[in-house]
């Protein structure tokens, strides 16, 4: 842990409280930042990812860190989601959720590849599931075909809702090896 001050531009500045959190960041003496290793978001227009349902990035890397913002099911370019059938209010009608769950499994997959990681170097996987008694059985079928031989820690979560009509969402981190 380190202690850091506030900066701008080297500088500590004026009347700004002390604050303590854990940093990927080189510190001189004084506690100012030398070099930071959070890089800039990773993505590309190229993208095979759908696009980001809000004003975020997909992913973060901090160090050897990557984090991966929520990654649903949709498909990049449609606003369909693989599975779901909804009425003109956008209320589910069915979904097929192994569907949902191969679609958000291969967007994952898209993002770490884009990004210089590969499927074996996820860490910690946080699934959300909007239906954990009828969903979680074919859930937990098919994370184990996908993670065979990758074994990510993992938690699995029963929300609500999600931001779109979607029955699955995951948050990732991977530990990447350069």
């Amino acid at each position: 842990m380190a202690k850091l001050q506030i900066t701008a531009v080297g500088r500590r500045l004026p009347s700004t409280p002390r604050i303590t959190f854990l940093c990927n960041s080189y510190l001189n003496r004084n506690g100012r930042i030398l070099h930071s290793l959070i890089t800039p978001p990773l993505m590309t227009t190229e993208s095979r990812a759908p696009e980001p349902v809000g004003a975020y990035p997909y992913t973060r890397r901090v160090g050897n860190l990557l984090f991966l913002s929520g990654v649903g099911p949709r498909q990049r370019g449609q606003k369909a989601i693989p599975g779901v059938e909804v009425d003109e209010d956008d209320n589910v009608l069915q979904y097929d959720f192994e569907s949902q769950c191969r679609a958000v499994f291969e967007n994952v997959r898209y993002i770490l590849e884009e990004a210089g990681a590969e499927w074996n170097d996820l860490v910690d996987v946080t699934v959300f599931l909007t239906n954990m008694k009828d969903d979680f059985s074919t859930y937990n079928r098919l994370y184990a075909e996908y993670f065979a031989t990758a074994q990510p820690c993992r938690t699995t979560l029963e929300v609500n809702c999600l931001p779109t009509p979607i029955a699955i969402e995951l948050k990732c981190i991977a530990a990447l090896r350069n």
